[in-house]
């Protein structure tokens, strides 16, 4: 570039200079700043989790159980009907169960702490005793990892004697995270089409499960549950009733919160989508 305005820097051995692009510099970051804007992101799961130190209530062993760093909690991006949400990034659910390695015991992290001596020991005796552990622990949970820690937790509600709506809340978290399972599952699985199949009945099987738990409890159990109100669970019950094929089931439930005039809207919103996707079929 022919640039006259820095002609004469020959005298101070600058001479090279007078060719310089005034502007050049800041083009060519603008440049590669669009490129890398446009590359798509590559996303680390290990950099949204945190090494928690946890103490067994049932073996008092100290370890680092997983869990969503608070500042790094992805962004919401939808919600299927049964309340399940889909967050960019990663699917939080995978940890959402803490399990201690040496003695078995694990429950949902919002229910890890102190128990009673007698829940102690029934696990001690029927899972502790048994426990052979689940193997090295990874960076990250894969879906089969998480869903294992989730069957161990199940297991531990029943053998604890926990409410019914414990359990049932552990069987909706597995068919979540099988439905993300089947969701993600690569293009080159083997025999894919069957492996979604095999997923979307155990799915099916898991909400069923949950349904059953859900609807025993809500005439048993006090309110909040699972820290969800009165109003949220009906709503859960109608969802999880339309998701197993119990169409009429599903609309009694949701009727009772459109007939609810303390519900709050947000929740009759909810409703009033649900009861079209059942006319519609599209539940």
């Amino acid at each position: 570039m022919d640039n006259k305005l820095l002609a004469g820097l020959e005298s101070m051995g600058l001479g090279k200079m007078a060719d310089l692009d005034l502007y050049g510099d800041t083009k060519e970051a603008e440049k590669k700043a669009a490129e890398q804007k446009n590359e798509p992101v590559q996303v680390n799961e290990a950099d949204f989790l945190l090494a928690k130190t946890m103490k067994c209530p049932v073996c008092d062993n100290e370890f680092k159980g997983k869990t969503i760093k608070a500042a790094k909690m992805p962004k919401l991006i939808s919600r299927d009907p049964d309340l399940r949400c889909i967050y960019s990034d990663l699917d939080v659910y995978k940890y959402g169960v803490v399990s201690c390695p040496i003695c078995g015991y694990a429950s949902m992290l919002k229910t890890f702490g102190p128990m009673p001596s007698a829940q102690v020991k029934l696990i001690r005796e029927q899972i502790s005793a048994n426990f052979t552990g689940l193997g090295e622990e990874p960076e990250i949970y894969s879906y089969d990892d998480a869903i294992a820690r989730y069957k161990l937790a199940l297991v531990n509600t029943v053998v604890k004697r926990a409410r019914v709506s414990e359990r049932a809340y552990v069987c909706l978290h597995i068919a979540w995270l099988l439905r993300g399972k089947r969701q993600n599952l690569p293009a080159d699985t083997p025999n894919k089409t069957a492996e979604e199949q095999a997923l979307l009945a155990e799915e099916k099987d898991c909400l069923e499960k949950a349904r059953d738990g859900f609807m025993d409890a809500f005439s048993k159990e006090s309110f909040p549950m699972c820290g969800m109100d009165e109003s949220t669970t009906t709503y859960l019950i109608a969802a999880l009733c339309g998701k197993t094929g119990q169409r009429e089931e599903a609309l009694r439930w949701a009727s009772k919160i459109l007939a609810n005039t303390t519900t709050n809207n947000r929740i009759k919103e909810l409703a009033r989508n649900l009861k079209e996707l059942i006319v519609n079929g599209e539940l």
